[in-house]
């Protein structure tokens, strides 16, 4: 594993007013969180590290159910979002990470998961395998604290008593379907996640994520329960979730990109994924891409490098997604140039944030639309309404890379 970086993470939280009516409002709240890159030079590059993690989900989604572990890796990411979290009460704190490509919500790799008053011990195993990471442990019920203003009853907590991978970090506050607790808790089905507990108790109308990245990517917000209009430039477009297995088990979406005016990847399916760096496409869209743009494959990193003046020609890499075009600019198909040496990368050098998913087109999850993707894009995760929504930011147009 890479060594980690020292990790400042801050929290920021507002909320509306909550009331202890059942009755459902059209209420958000919304979590900040801080983005940081997840170095470990001393393992896999970010290239391979995305790649293990989307063939991982491929063949999960292929069974159609955990069956008591997830094999794909959220530790061994190379750009991470923590928050913290209290459990219990009096809260105990700690430091989550937030993923949208798995849906336990765990604490006790390093803070030892405490029992207070609010603790229920229902007596049921648990155990998730992350590929490069695992925990094991027991179920208990508990008080998840994001807030003073908003508390969340009853809620599935795993308490690790072992787990691997998780060096600096507490565990995870999963926010991706509920399907994906499917075998992970003995005695029952799946579990409700945070977001599943925090609609059924009238906290939001909607059943809902948000998700946004401040310019610059270091940092941004999760609103559960709908959209924040104040961090968009324009209105959400949505598009039904996919029926295309395997990408019907995640966050899924139909879509066709085209470099400049050339299609390379035909209209398929895909996911959406936090828990992705880059920008995945099958291994045919890959290699038209690469000879458009004319890159080399960089052995250190594992991503396309290429020159100056090829960079002058790159053409806008189109998205087409329920009929609009989500356009990615030359500057926002590279890697920031100052985070190259962090993953192992060259200062002067400029690399390419699309890269090879390790399929050809047709495997029922042909692309992922990652970090890269959505750090210009704001991202709606809408369970509810069975779909997902994307608009433009500030950041959409950024020239920062």
């Amino acid at each position: 594993m890479f060594p980690s970086k020292t990790l400042l993470s801050t929290v920021l939280i507002a909320l509306s007013v909550v009331d202890a009516s059942p009755v459902r409002r059209e209420s958000t709240a919304t979590l900040g969180f801080t983005a940081r890159v997840n170095a470990r030079a001393d393992t896999l590059n970010i290239a391979a590290a995305d790649r293990a993690r989307a063939q991982a989900m491929q063949q999960f989604g292929n069974t159609n159910k955990r069956a008591g572990s997830s094999s794909f890796s959220i530790t061994n990411a190379a750009t991470v979002y923590t928050a913290q979290v209290g459990v219990g009460s009096p809260a105990n704190q700690y430091t989550l990470l937030i993923d949208t490509g798995s849906s336990n919500t765990w604490v006790g790799a390093n803070t030892p998961y405490k029992t207070t008053s609010t603790s229920v011990d229902t007596g049921n195993s648990v155990s998730v395998d992350y590929g490069s990471g695992s925990f094991s442990g027991e179920e208990y019920l508990d008080t998840v604290t994001l807030s003073s203003g908003l508390v969340i009853t009853g809620q599935s907590i795993g308490a690790a008593k072992t787990s691997t991978g998780f060096t600096n970090f507490d565990g995870i506050l999963g926010v991706g379907p509920t399907d994906l607790t499917q075998g992970t808790v003995s005695n029952v089905d799946s579990v409700p996640t945070v977001t599943d507990n925090l609609y059924s108790k009238g906290t939001i109308g909607t059943e809902a994520l948000g998700v946004y990245f401040a310019p610059g990517g270091s940092a941004g917000e999760l609103t559960f329960g709908g959209s924040d209009s104040s961090k968009t430039t324009s209105s959400i477009n949505y598009v039904p979730l996919t029926t295309t297995s395997p990408a019907s088990s995640y966050w899924g979406i139909d879509q066709s990109i085209a470099y400049g005016s050339s299609t390379i990847l035909s209209a398929t399916a895909g996911i959406v994924d936090t828990g992705t760096t880059l920008i995945l496409i099958a291994t045919d869209a890959f290699q038209k891409y690469q000879v458009a743009t004319g890159a080399t494959v960089d052995n250190n990193t594992g991503l396309l490098m290429i020159t100056s003046a090829q960079y002058a020609n790159l053409q806008t890499l189109n998205f087409n997604i329920g009929g609009v075009n989500y356009g990615l600019t030359a500057n926002a198909q590279i890697w920031p140039r100052s985070l190259n040496t962090d993953i192992g990368g060259s200062s002067d050098s400029i690399y390419l944030i699309v890269n090879d998913i390790g399929t050809h087109s047709g495997s029922g999850l042909d692309f992922i639309n990652g970090y890269s993707f959505l750090q210009r894009f704001y991202s709606v995760f809408d369970t509810t309404n069975h779909r997902v929504g994307f608009a433009t930011t500030s950041s959409t147009s950024a020239t920062s890379n």
